[in-house]
């Protein structure tokens, strides 16, 4: 049944489900989410069970990285969706807790930050989400122990958090980066399309079309990423209602602005912007001369 799995909502529950399916000899794979899944987490939670033999998915809407005027009272909640999602996908077992299960004091007074990736961009616009997102995450690590975690590349400022923290930490699990999912028409999926109204969801494919157009670039040997910046600036200009917080090309390691495109080295674009209803980020890795776009 596609709706069949288990669901626990207790650390005891979850790790003694962990620990029975290491005894029998499975490799453990985890996919964190905050929940109101689509595609794209089903893509994760397929790449993990091809490769582990037991899945686990948290679905926890994290407080610590929302802002005070950010949207964690409306965030959407879909729980018996989540759970045909996870099913379908080759998951095994879903851990959902509550907030007092994850911060049973209240309040924290230990947090992980990562700034040499952090401080830009995202955590410009929004200065203590990654300090959330570090510190749940890692506190999700050590709940679940898994082999092998599984994190999209739409939200790439994060998984380059993710993936410097298990560094620094020497935490021993390997982040995997999967593809970004999108919509026919190129826009990425996310939880916070659904705030769109349908003017807006049409105007929102601003974002792939500026990667695109980006892409096209590098791809036919455009270097300077002044150029390449502005082209992305001029299409997302184009669309009407959208306010840019950041559109730019920056190293995919360091997340740092480029001035030049390096051959020998991966180079990123960028987007966030702010719609009436929803802000919206993408990204998507420059192709080098001669690769397709």
């Amino acid at each position: 049944m596609a709706n069949s799995i288990r669901v626990v909502e207790t650390i005891s529950e979850l790790r003694a489900a962990v620990k029975q399916a290491r005894a029998s000899g499975l490799e453990i794979g985890f996919v964190p989410t905050m929940g109101a899944l689509h595609e794209g987490h089903g893509r994760l939670v397929e790449v993990a069970a091809a490769e582990c033999g037991f899945v686990v998915v948290s679905i926890f809407v994290n407080p610590t990285q929302f802002g005070p005027n950010e949207d964690f009272a409306r965030y959407p909640r879909t729980p018996e969706h989540d759970q045909a999602v996870c099913a379908q996908a080759g998951a095994k077992l879903i851990f959902q807790p509550s907030v007092a299960e994850m911060y049973p004091a209240g309040q924290l007074s230990t947090f992980v930050e990562v700034p040499s990736v952090s401080r830009r961009w995202e955590g410009e616009q929004r200065p203590t989400h990654f300090r959330g997102v570090a510190t749940v995450v890692l506190k999700l690590f050590q709940i679940v122990g898994a082999d092998r975690a599984y994190f999209g590349e739409k939200d790439y400022q994060q998984l380059r958090v993710i993936r410097q923290m298990v560094v620094d930490l020497n935490t021993p699990v390997q982040v995997i980066g999967v593809p970004t999912v999108r919509e026919a028409d190129g826009l990425a999926l996310s939880s916070r399309n659904r705030y769109l109204n349908p003017e807006e969801r049409q105007t929102a494919v601003a974002l792939s079309a500026a990667l695109k157009a980006a892409g096209r670039l590098a791809a036919v040997g455009e270097q300077d990423a002044g150029r390449i910046r502005q082209e992305l600036h001029k299409t997302l200009e184009s669309a009407v209602g959208v306010v840019i917080d950041y559109a730019e090309i920056v190293d995919a390691e360091t997340l740092e602005p480029l001035d030049r495109l390096n051959p020998d080295c991966g180079a990123r674009a960028i987007i966030a912007v702010r719609l009436p209803s929803a802000r919206l980020i993408d990204n998507a890795p420059l192709p080098r001369p001669g690769e397709p776009a």
